[in-house]
């Protein structure tokens, strides 16, 4: 499968949020969707505040047909009251490597 569209993201959850904010990616509705080739949820070692996502699609057109679903929509509104600012996004589009979790 081909991955067109991609993006690294950074989030610094609110002061001793990060694990809710977690958990919250974790449960993301992107998981199964089938345009989405790779989620992956980091986070920092010295700041368990600061949180990574790596994601890969199949296009940016699915992705955003993905992000104007109710579904996702409610998702980002879960995610707002757990940021401390906002998020930095780096493009990025996923070629390879390995996730044995």
């Amino acid at each position: 499968m081909t991955i067109e569209h991609g993006f690294h993201a950074t989030m610094t959850a609110q002061p001793g949020k990060g694990d809710e904010l977690v958990e919250a990616l974790l449960n993301a509705p992107s998981l199964p969707n089938e345009d989405c080739v790779v989620f992956l949820v980091g986070r920092s070692a010295g700041n368990p505040d600061i949180v990574h996502v790596t994601e890969g699609w199949v296009s940016r057109e699915a992705h955003a047909r993905f992000f104007a679903t109710e579904q996702a929509q409610a998702m980002v509104a879960a995610l707002q009251p757990l940021l401390a600012g906002d998020s930095q996004y780096i493009d990025e589009v996923p070629v390879g490597g390995k996730a044995a979790l």
